[in-house]
């Protein structure tokens, strides 16, 4: 629960600004409330992927410690605002996201792209991989589903570097759904029954990547990616990260190890939750926690007092 009060109180921080056109305020306002939430917390906390350096990003940056020091060591890592734009715009699918795990058992993602490809529980292992080609990975799925590749939706992040992509899917025949930004729900969305999304594919953020193999390690899927550099400069940052083999193709569990938790609270409505309503002095949240030692999955919907938590003024 001291999770998802953390990214409950990023989200309601954030949704204050919604269609304000301000990325960069709006992000701010997430990151200092998720601060703020995680250093309440019993334990002794590492962020191990964050908003980048201490020199650029002075909040909740990679290495910066949270929480009292005391208990468990724990690893984050945080996106207190996906789909910043969104946010900025009014537009959906905006979320704050915290994932937890045991000391030295997340990837460490350097900041740089990550080619994905992702799909739900119960279906063979092995079924995708990212060497395929999407003929290939779409027949695996519709065989293990039974069902026709026409049958399937390929969701697919709405990006220039993705028209391949899309055509290689409609020759097909797959339908296909286009999404603006939010490809951490979008991986989600792949082990959820009733989104209607049976697999996703596409490039997005390295850390956007491990968080969506988190989720899936507690609801059950695959996941596989690999590092996309688009410069020598990201590169040899990796390599100073530690990172050897530039090309691997990562498996679910080589990113994610151990135990690990994961909560999300919607800023703006979208397919997996819904966003912050902001009534006076009164707000409502809905966000999801799934922790996979347990499988368990909870939706929280709450209530809260915005005078009594010190977010505003009585009037």
């Amino acid at each position: 629960m001291e999770a998802v009060r953390a990214t409950e109180a990023a989200a309601i921080a954030a949704s204050s600004l919604m269609g304000c056109g301000d990325e960069e305020k709006a992000d701010r306002r997430a990151t200092e409330a998720l601060q703020e939430a995680l250093n309440a917390m019993h334990l002794d906390g590492l962020v191990v992927i964050g908003e980048g350096d201490p020199e650029n990003n002075p909040v909740l940056y990679t290495g910066e410690k949270v929480g009292l020091g005391e208990g468990a060591k724990i690893d984050f890592a945080l996106e207190p605002l996906e789909c910043i734009t969104s946010v900025a715009k009014g537009g959906p699918n905006a979320l704050s996201i915290v994932a937890m795990a045991e000391h030295n058992k997340l990837f460490q993602a350097p900041p740089v792209y990550m080619n994905k490809i992702a799909v739900g529980g119960g279906l063979p292992a092995g079924i995708i991989d990212l060497d395929a080609t999407i003929e290939e990975n779409l027949t695996a799925v519709a065989k293990a589903k039974g069902c026709a590749i026409t049958d399937l939706i390929v969701c697919v992040l709405e990006r220039p570097r993705h028209d391949e992509i899309i055509a290689n899917v409609r020759k097909t025949g797959a339908r296909i759904k286009l999404i603006p930004d939010g490809d951490v729900s979008a991986v989600i969305a792949t082990s959820q029954p009733d989104s209607g999304i049976d697999i996703y594919i596409g490039i997005g953020g390295a850390l956007e990547g491990v968080l969506g193999a988190v989720a899936l390690k507690c609801i059950g899927g695959q996941f596989q990616g690999r590092l996309v550099f688009r410069k020598p400069e990201e590169r040899k940052l990796a390599l100073d990260m530690g990172i050897e083999e530039l090309d691997k193709k990562y498996s679910l569990n080589d990113l994610v190890k151990g135990h690990v938790m994961f909560a999300a609270t919607g800023v703006t409505d979208g397919a997996l939750l819904r966003g912050v309503q902001l009534t006076g002095t009164k707000a409502q949240t809905h966000s999801l926690v799934m922790n996979s030692k347990t499988g368990t999955i909870r939706f929280i919907e709450a209530f809260h007092d915005l005078v009594r938590k010190g977010v505003m003024k009585e009037s």
